[in-house]
């Protein structure tokens, strides 16, 4: 059986999440593998993995704030809002100045209503909204409350440009199309944004259009993607603990043997709420082991989440 824990996994292009959890069951020898937060095909970047036991954790990860890099290209519009979808509308957006493009990006930070993608993922009916789509239905998904707290512009490229200005990202995108403008962005935000309606809505909101030629998610919570491990460096990556893990992701609460005992047999640790940092938090014992995820109930300390001790080595 393979050890519980983290694994991160800096997904490639072209393949699904999906599909690196097939890759790490393979490698690992085991089919108890998750991840948490799902990225389409055309993006790359960090991929959570829960392992064994470790998949416990992943309800806490899915939840956190997320980094990404893209490239937003104004001038086009797709039925997917990305660049694997079919162009609907060509508008010349060379006219845009860049400080109007600054003025919608503004907009589009804080606390925003957002309607996802028709092509997302999103289950409409028990349905995946995408196979909806594709299936040529009518497909009406309802607004939600987002926040992106960080939309800044990294660099600009306009056709009359050879090269990106100083501070370019990298990320793909020509900027060979006339009468298109080609963004390279970055964008922190809260769980449940779709950078794809952020290009859309910003493409829409200038009169040209826009959709999605890069992504790269570089952040989830405190996991980075340049802690991740290639696709095929799986079968002899690192697995963080799940001790590690939780305490990076919810703050970590020190208790003796006997107080991992009594979380263990479901007592309450009478009086200790004022030892929490945090609100759920992790438990981990002497030995550093995670004993599970504790909450405060009034002045007492009491399981969440326990975890068997051998899903937390």
């Amino acid at each position: 059986m393979a050890a519980p824990g983290i694994l991160l996994v800096d997904k490639p292009q072209g393949i699904t999440s999906h599909d690196v959890v097939a890759r790490a069951r393979r490698a690992l020898g085991t089919r108890k593998i998750g991840h948490a937060g799902t990225l389409d095909p055309m993006a790359t970047g960090l991929l959570v993995l829960g392992v064994e036991g470790a998949t416990r954790l992943l309800t806490f990860v899915v939840g956190l704030d997320k980094t990404y890099r893209a490239t937003i290209r104004l001038g086009v519009a797709t039925d997917t809002d990305d660049a694997d979808g079919q162009t609907v509308a060509t508008v010349d957006a060379s006219s845009v100045d860049s400080a109007r493009i600054v003025e919608h990006i503004a907009q589009l930070t804080g606390r925003i209503s957002q309607v996802p993608s028709t092509y997302s993922a999103i289950k409409v009916d028990g349905r995946r909204a995408y196979d909806l789509a594709r299936a040529g239905e009518d497909v009406q998904l309802k607004a939600r409350e987002v926040t992106v707290s960080r939309f800044d512009v990294l660099a600009e490229r306009r056709p009359s440009t050879s090269s990106g200005t100083e501070g370019s990202s990298g990320t793909e995108g020509s900027s060979g199309t006339e009468g298109v403008i080609d963004l390279d962005v970055v964008v922190d935000c809260s769980s449940g944004t779709y950078i794809r309606s952020l290009a859309r809505d910003l493409g829409a909101a200038l009169g040209v259009g826009g959709h999605l030629t890069a992504l790269r998610r570089t952040r989830i919570g405190p996991f980075e993607a340049a802690q991740a491990v290639a696709i095929d460096a799986i079968a002899d990556a690192p697995l963080l603990a799940p001790a590690d893990a939780a305490a990076a992701v919810l703050g970590r609460f020190d208790v003796t043997a006997d107080e991992a005992r009594d979380l263990r047999h479901g007592k309450r640790l009478a009086g200790a709420a004022e030892r929490l940092s945090a609100d759920p938090t992790a438990a981990i014992d002497p030995d550093g082991v995670l004993v599970g995820i504790v909450e405060r109930r009034g002045a007492d300390v009491k399981s969440a989440m326990n975890m068997p001790e051998e899903a937390a080595r």
